[in-house]
C-alpha cells in the first residue's frame, strides 16, 4: 500500500496541470474524469481515469493508497455551470461530498488528519447591482454572501459542508478553502468560467486571431496569475493550525478595457471587440471589484508577487509567444 499520498482530483484541468508540474511526483495520485494531457507524463505516481461521483472507485482508491491530503480541484466550471445546473450540482456538491466522505474514512482508517484543500471562488459573493457594485470597498470572508449564480451558490454550499465535516471530525479532517478570483495562465486554455475573456483575450491575441469580449469595457474583476494561484494553494496546505477555514486571495483588479490596453501593448494587431453577453454581464454586475486578503495575509503570510505589469511581462508573454510560435513551426 502506498503512504502519505496526495490526490489530485481534476487533474487535467488548468489548475490541475499547473500543481502537478510543481509536487512530488512520487507522492501524487492524478485522478480525472478525462485522460491527462500526455505532456503530465512522468508528474505522478499513477494517474486514474474515473468520476468523483463514482462511490465504488473512492473506495478502491482508498483500499490501495492511504492518502493524507486531497486537493479537491474537480468542478464544472462557471459558465457551463449556469448552462446545464443539475449537472454542476452532481459534480460540484454531490461530487465534493463524496470526497469529504472519502477524507474522513482515510482519516479514521490512518488515525491520522487528512488535509482537504478546496479551490472555492469569489462568485460566493453577490451585490445587489452594478450600483452597488462600484460602491463597494474590498470585501471581506464573511460580507455580502448572497451568489447570483449557480457556481457560486455551490461553492459557498460546499465551504460551509466542508467546515462541518473538519467541525465533527475529531480532528481527522482540516478543511481549508481559497477563494479565488479570476486565474490568468500562460500554459492552459481557459474552458468554461465566467472571467475567462482575460486568459481568452490574451490566447486569442498570441494565435493571432480575433476575439469578442462578452462583458462590457467597464467591467472591473480581481485575478490572480497562475504561478500565484498554485502558490496560494500549496502555502495554504503547509500553514500550521489556522484561525479560520476560508480565505481571500488576489493579485490584481484591471477593467476588461484595461487587459485590451495591455495585450496590444504586447500584441499590436491584436482584435479585440466588446460584444458583452447580457447573461454573462448580469453575474459579473454582481460580483465585487475587489475582495480583502487581509486575513491571508495576516494569518499565513500570503503575498501575490504578480501585479497586472509583471504578470505580462514576465510571465504571459513571453509564455504564450513561446506556446504559439512552437505550434506553429
Amino acid at each position: 500500500m502506498e503512504q502519505g499520498i496526495t490526490l489530485i482530483t481534476g487533474a487535467n484541468g488548468e489548475i490541475g496541470q499547473a500543481l502537478l508540474r510543481v509536487l512530488d511526483a512520487d507522492q501524487v495520485l492524478a485522478l480525472d474524469l478525462n485522460s491527462l494531457d500526455p505532456g503530465l507524463a512522468g508528474y505522478y505516481l499513477e494517474f486514474v481515469q474515473g468520476d468523483i461521483l463514482d462511490r465504488h472507485l473512492l473506495e478502491e482508491l482508498g483500499r490501495e493508497f492511504e492518502i493524507t491530503r486531497i486537493f479537491h480541484l474537480a468542478a464544472v466550471l462557471s459558465s457551463k455551470a449556469e448552462g446545464d445546473p443539475g449537472l454542476a450540482h452532481r459534480v460540484n456538491v454531490e461530487g465534493t461530498a463524496n470526497l469529504l466522505n472519502f477524507a474522513l474514512a482515510q482519516g479514521e482508517k490512518q488515525a491520522t488528519t487528512v488535509h482537504f484543500i478546496f479551490p472555492s471562488s469569489f462568485a460566493v459573493y453577490g451585490l445587489a447591482d452594478l450600483e452597488a457594485k462600484q460602491a463597494q470597498g474590498p470585501v471581506g470572508e464573511n460580507e455580502k454572501l448572497a451568489p447570483s449564480s449557480v457556481y457560486g451558490a455551490g461553492k459557498l454550499y460546499c465551504e460551509r459542508l466542508g467546515a462541518h465535516f473538519a467541525s465533527q471530525s475529531s480532528g481527522l479532517l482540516d478543511f481549508r478553502a481559497l477563494r479565488f478570483p479570476g486565474l490568468i495562465s500562460a500554459e492552459t486554455i481557459p474552458s468554461g468560467g465566467t472571467t475567462d475573456y482575460g486568459p481568452e483575450m490574451l490566447h486569442c491575441a498570441a494565435e493571432g486571431l480575433p476575439y469578442r469580449c462578452f462583458v462590457r469595457p467597464d467591467t472591473v474583476l480581481p485575478f490572480l496569475a497562475m504561478p500565484d494561484a498554485i502558490r496560494a494553494l500549496r502555502e495554504l496546505a503547509r500553514a500550521p493550525k489556522l484561525p479560520e477555514r476560508v480565505y481571500n486571495v488576489s493579485g490584481f483588479n484591471p477593467s476588461a478595457e484595461e487587459l485590451r490596453q495591455t495585450v496590444v501593448k504586447y500584441f499590436p494587431s491584436a482584435e479585440v471587440r466588446f460584444e458583452p453577453d447580457q447573461h454573462r454581464q448580469e453575474i459579473v454586475d454582481t460580483w465585487p471589484s475587489q475582495v480583502d486578503d487581509s486575513a491571508a495575509r495576516r494569518d499565513w503570510g500570503w503575498s501575490p508577487e504578480y501585479d497586472l505589469d509583471r504578470a505580462f511581462a514576465d510571465y504571459l508573454v513571453p509564455a504564450v509567444a513561446k506556446r504559439y510560435l512552437s505550434e506553429s513551426g
